[in-house]
């Protein structure tokens, strides 16, 4: 009886939707003419691997909220493993697009049509940091798909996607666009893709597949998700067309890709770091740290800066300007606005190559430690020839804390390695208790810290 009502009510809230669409004269859109026009060029990635690439991808160890489409679940097979995937044409004489975790270490790829034929696809490049890969056909005179302008989708927009979801081939499956500008650093943390997320169903074999808006343009190539199950529960994300274009390009003409690279290790600004520099709100991406003889550090940027536009495009969050960056070809020249000391200062940086970029680790001095200060923390210095080793001019090392000190309240931890307290560099201890002593109660100070190989800034407020 239960369900009955339950049935009943479905089915009014149903006749009242229609009802509302009927009364405002909105009707829901027709997939139908992009389904037709566009499905001919969409292709199914049939892959197999060797059984030595088989079994090291069955053993990887994937986090399941990024699980790649690709997966098998189980142990290492036995026999060679096969895979599939989607793509799609992007021109008459064969270029197709995919995602690369769908091909990479391939010994095999078939791209099949849907009217059934078959090609063996070679490979013209990949680019794992954007998870995009072209391949190409030998053919000519095949259908092809258009790829939308950059810039022009929105949050809220139609948008459906066409691909072979379970070896379902072709399936087509339709939603919204939930996000845009979604940072979901890769396995080599990465992150260089503003990624559009979608409530689209995507499942395994949709991966490289297109996303397309009702124009039937497309604006997006699926892939990843995150799920639980290893299905979809409608968080689907795709590469933009932005991307897309940047990298296709290279890879059509180099085979490879190269992307903008200022030399600067950033994070977000909080509303503690906000006040600290001087802004009137939480924005920007704070420069921790530079390359020494990289991009950045040429134009006169520092650590402590504070990068709130690019090129002209404003920085809302630390995560948006490798985003931004990553799109400008190497060699180009762009004015970088920064707030230093509260005041806004224009530079300009000739952007770099991406590969130059080193992770630089840091190791800590075994002195003795002295007294602390203000701050309730007991600090040593940093050995010379670590700060020459890993570029950086003193410091001091946390030995040791005061429990519920204001060191502690600020998120400082033992090990920590500080390198400037507000503007001021911290060469030795007795640099760094003067400068503590000068803080003033009240007043959001910033504390440059190196935290196990990784700068970043926190907030310190005195009471």
């Amino acid at each position: 009886m239960q369900s009955m009502r339950w049935a009943i009510v479905a089915v009014l809230v149903n006749v009242l939707a229609v009802s509302q669409v009927l009364a405002t004269g909105v009707l829901l859109p027709d997939f139908r003419p992009i389904v037709e026009e566009n499905t001919p060029a969409v292709v199914k990635i049939l892959v197999e691997y060797d059984q030595q690439v088989s079994d090291a991808r069955a053993e990887e160890e994937i986090p399941e909220y990024l699980r790649r489409f690709f997966e098998f679940r189980g142990g290492p097979p036995q026999q060679q493993r096969q895979s599939m995937g989607s793509g799609f044409i992007i021109s008459e004489d064969g270029y197709v697009v995919t995602n690369n975790h769908v091909v990479e270490g391939a010994s095999s790829i078939i791209v099949r049509l849907t009217d059934r034929s078959e090609y063996v696809a070679e490979v013209v490049g990949l680019d794992p940091r954007s998870d995009l890969a072209l391949l190409r056909l030998e053919a000519s005179g095949l259908p092809v798909l258009k790829l939308g302008k950059p810039g022009e989708l929105q949050v809220g927009e139609w948008v459906l996607a066409i691909g072979s979801p379970f070896g379902l081939d072709y399936s087509v499956t339709a939603g919204i666009v939930s996000a845009k500008g979604r940072s979901l650093p890769n396995e080599s943390n990465d992150n260089y893709v503003p990624f559009i997320q979608t409530d689209v169903a995507i499942n395994p074999g949709n991966s490289g597949g297109p996303l397309f808006n009702l124009e039937g343009e497309v604006v997006g190539v699926n892939s990843q998700i995150f799920t639980r199950s290893g299905g979809s529960i409608g968080l689907s994300f795709a590469i933009p067309v932005s991307v897309v274009h940047n990298v296709v390009t290279q890879l059509r003409e180099t085979g490879q890709v190269t992307r903008g690279w200022l030399g600067v290790t950033i994070q977000d600004v909080d509303k503690n770091l906000a006040e600290s520099f001087g802004l009137d709100r939480p924005r920007g991406a704070l420069v921790t740290q530079l390359q020494p003889d990289g991009p950045a550090a040429k134009a006169g940027i520092e650590a402590g800066d504070v990068i709130v536009t690019f090129d002209g495009i404003e920085i809302p969050t630390s995560t948006d300007l490798p985003h931004v960056v990553g799109l400008v070809p190497p060699g180009t020249k762009a004015r970088v606005e920064v707030i230093r000391d509260g005041r806004s200062k224009t530079l300009k940086v000739k952007v770099g190559g991406l590969d130059a970029d080193e992770k630089p680790s840091i190791a800590l001095a075994a002195a003795e430690a002295e007294s602390g200060s203000r701050l309730g923390l007991q600090v040593r210095e940093v050995d010379a020839e670590l700060q020459t080793r890993w570029g950086i001019s003193g410091g001091v090392v946390v030995a040791a804390m005061e429990s519920g000190g204001a060191g502690e309240r600020a998120g400082i931890q033992a090990g920590d390695v500080i390198t400037l307290v507000g503007s001021t560099p911290i060469n030795s201890v007795q640099a760094f208790v003067r400068a503590v002593d000068k803080i003033k109660p009240g007043k959001s100070t910033p504390l440059r810290l190196i935290r196990r190989g990784s700068p970043l800034f926190i907030g310190l407020k005195l009471e």
